[in-house]
C-alpha cells in the first residue's frame, strides 16, 4: 500500500490527487493521513539529531528532564513525553546515581505472631477456606475480631481488640 502512496505523491504534480486516489481505489484520507505520518517522521528524526547532539555534549550523562530543558533553553518547544518517546526508542538513556528502591522491602525485624505458633493450618476438608479478611464485630466490652483461622463461627477466633478472648469476657459479670 505504500508503493501505491509513494505512486501518489511522485505524480500529484501532473494529475489531481482525488482523481489518482479514484483510479487506484484508495481513500484520499488515507492518502493524506500517510503523507501527515511521513512529515511526523521525518519531524522525529530531526528532533531525535538535536537530542542525540545535547545527548553527545553532555557526554551521554543527561536523561528526560535535562535534555528537555535544554531544548526548552534553545527555543525548541516540544513536549517532555515526546522527547521520552523518542529517547526510549532510539535507546538513548542518561546516568543515574542513585539505585532502584523497592517499595516494598521485608522488615529485618519482623517476627511471627505469637498466637499463629504452633497451630495447624492443614484443611481438614477438601476446598475448607482456612484464612479469610479479619472482621470487627462491635461487642459491649469493645471492638471484637473474628478471624476465620479455625473456622466461621469458633469461639477460639474472637478476641478483643486488647487481645483478651472474647470467651473470657463472656464469663465475667458485666456492670
Amino acid at each position: 500500500m505504500n508503493d501505491v502512496y509513494a505512486f501518489i505523491e511522485a505524480e500529484k504534480t501532473t494529475h489531481p490527487v482525488a482523481l489518482m486516489c479514484r483510479l487506484l481505489k484508495v481513500a484520499r484520507s488515507s492518502f493524506y493521513s500517510w503523507m501527515a505520518g511521513a512529515a511526523r517522521r521525518a519531524a522525529d528524526d530531526a528532533l531525535a539529531h538535536e537530542i542525540t547532539v545535547l545527548h553527545i555534549a553532555s557526554r551521554c550523562t543527561y536523561g528526560v528532564p535535562r535534555i528537555h530543558a535544554e531544548l526548552r533553553r534553545l527555543d525548541r518547544r516540544v513536549n517532555r513525553k515526546r522527547v521520552e518517546q523518542i529517547m526510549r526508542e532510539r535507546d538513548i538513556c542518561g546516568v543515574t546515581r542513585c539505585k532502584r528502591r523497592s517499595l516494598t522491602r521485608p522488615a529485618k525485624k519482623a517476627v511471627p505472631a505469637h498466637d499463629l505458633i504452633g497451630r495447624d493450618f492443614t484443611a481438614a476438608a477438601p476446598e475448607r477456606k482456612l484464612v479469610s479478611d479479619i472482621t470487627y464485630i462491635p461487642h459491649r466490652r469493645g471492638l471484637a475480631v473474628s478471624g476465620d483461622l479455625a473456622g466461621p463461627g469458633d469461639p477460639r477466633d474472637r478476641r478483643l481488640l486488647d487481645g483478651r478472648p472474647l470467651a473470657e469476657c463472656e464469663t465475667e459479670p458485666s456492670s
